[in-house]
């Protein structure tokens, strides 16, 4: 099938329940109004499919998981990204055996599986404990081609790194999404990263010369006695780097902006970010410790 000239890339927030049907039907009300509007691709949260359960160390939330072939968000999301024609990059937690993993997969616009990836980095702090539950992806960074584009997707603390979106765009993405959980930190009240946090993203697209863009959940969420409040504020950000379209700390919103493929693949080549790489001189980034 012919490959489009133009994208619109589609984002959506929501507040999240701890009722996965709930969550489905919030979710597919929204990547419907973005479909209707124009959106090929849409991009959902991190693990909407119900409350950010690291918030505490509890093995009853390990029952959460489920293997990628019978994921009860999983199914649905192809149907759905079938029906619309769109591509949508689903976060889920995933049951593999004995190992689980914070992990995505590229649902592409025929409804069809392309691959997964699993999370990369884990964080391991007050109100986001994931290394409790997840093990560090053995994927590798990965990139997907679609009909509407070749992309990447890292998962929340992944959006951090600067290596990870250099390692997409190297691998051909034309865009970079992060579906995420981030808001307050319980220990640190005073501390809003909201800004930080938007600020690290854009430079990843101003850097790579590709829009970037990430879907945050909103709203307060209590469990296991622990409450955190999540800040919205999703966006989506051109290749370099300023907004196109962001959204609140709080309300459901749906975001769209369209893209000019070879627009955008002319000046990133005419720019020669990546034509004037020095990749022998970069041999520091493989150590932990920057020593030799």
């Amino acid at each position: 099938m012919t490959e489009p000239s133009t994208v619109t890339l589609g984002v959506v927030q929501f507040a999240c329940t701890d009722d996965l049907a709930q969550n489905l039907a919030t979710a597919s009300r929204l990547i419907r109004q973005a479909a209707a509007q124009g959106a090929n691709i849409v991009l959902v949260q991190e693990l909407f499919e119900g409350l950010y359960f690291c918030q505490t160390q509890d093995p009853v939330h390990f029952s959460r998981a489920h293997a990628l072939a019978d994921h009860p968000v999983i199914a649905p999301m192809q149907a759905l990204a079938r029906e619309l024609g769109i591509v949508l990059p689903v976060s889920f937690f995933e049951k593999k055996n004995q190992a689980f993993y914070n992990s995505m997969a590229m649902i592409d616009d025929t409804g069809a599986i392309l691959g997964t990836y699993r999370k990369s980095h884990i964080p391991d702090g007050p109100g986001y404990s994931e290394k409790f539950y997840f093990r560090p992806g053995d994927t590798g960074f990965k990139v997907w081609r679609t009909r509407f584009g070749t992309i990447g997707v890292g998962i929340c603390w992944d959006q951090w790194f600067t290596e990870a979106a250099r390692a997409m765009a190297l691998m051909g993405a034309e865009i970079i999404l992060y579906p995420t959980a981030i808001g307050s930190e319980p220990k640190r009240p005073d501390l809003d990263t909201m800004e930080h946090w938007r600020m690290t993203m854009r430079g990843h697209a101003a850097a790579n010369m590709m829009p970037v863009a990430a879907a945050n959940r909103i709203g307060s969420e209590e469990i296991g006695g622990q409450s955190q409040s999540y800040y919205g504020s999703s966006f989506i950000a051109g290749p370099d780097g300023l907004l196109l379209a962001d959204a609140p700390r709080e309300g459901e919103a749906v975001l769209l902006a369209t893209f000019d493929r070879q627009l955008l693949a002319d000046n990133r080549a005419a720019w020669g970010m990546f034509r004037d790489r020095r990749p022998e001189l970069y041999g520091v980034l493989a150590t932990a410790d920057g020593g030799e």
